[in-house]
Formats: structure tokens, sequence, C-alpha cells
């Protein structure tokens, strides 16, 4: 039987295997950046914070599925969210991670990724 949510080795390959992802410390846990750029870091054992994320995506994700998704006070007025791991949906999660890395890229890295996918 298929287990819910994703392990936070599961979200790193994910992220790892995006062109330009560096994986290092953020806060005293483990961060990950785009061509250093910050971009998402775990913030508790099951706790992701993900960013850019603008206003109504966050207000949509956390309305429709708020035992994944969530912000804190600390978090309110920036463009990020915080996702329970083990609550979030594979899928789900994976299309937000191209999404956000789409949305941080470079052009240039951008450009790069979709030659060798083979969309030039």
């Amino acid at each position: 039987m298929k287990r819910p949510g994703v392990t936070f080795e599961e979200f790193s390959a994910m992220a790892l295997a995006r062109p330009g992802v560096e994986a290092r410390s953020s806060y005293g846990t483990p961060g990950f950046f785009i061509k250093g750029k910050f971009w998402a870091r775990l913030r508790e054992e099951d706790v992701l914070v993900l960013k850019p994320i603008d206003d109504d995506e966050q207000r949509f994700l956390m309305e429709t599925q708020p035992q994944a998704f969530f912000i804190t006070d600390h978090y309110r007025g920036y463009p990020t969210i915080l996702i329970r791991l083990s609550k979030v949906n594979r899928g789900q999660l994976q299309e937000l991670v191209e999404q956000t890395w789409r949305r941080m890229a470079p052009k240039k890295l951008l450009a790069e990724a979709e030659v060798k996918a083979g969309k030039r």
C-alpha cells in the first residue's frame, strides 16, 4: 500500500534533480539554493519552507488543503508556504517544485534546461 506524504529525502531528490540547485545549510537546517538564491529549507522535522508562492496561490493551498499547507506569523506577508511533508500529495509537491524552480531560475538556466530536455 502506498504511504501518504513525502520524506525529506524524497523532496531533496526532487529539488536536486533541477539544474542549478545546490544543497547547503540555511539557519542551521538543510537548505536548497538556486544559483545562490534561497529557495527551500527544512524548518523542522516534517515542515518545509518553499518559495516563491504568490498570495493567491498561498491562500488557495491553505484553504483547500490546510492539513498540508500553512504559514505562521513569521512568514506572513512573504512569498512562502510551509508544507507538512507527511501530509502533502507527492504529485502536487513535484508540481510545486517545478513551478517555483522556474520562477526563481535565471533565464539562462531555464534556456539550458529546455535545450537539455529537448524543448528547444
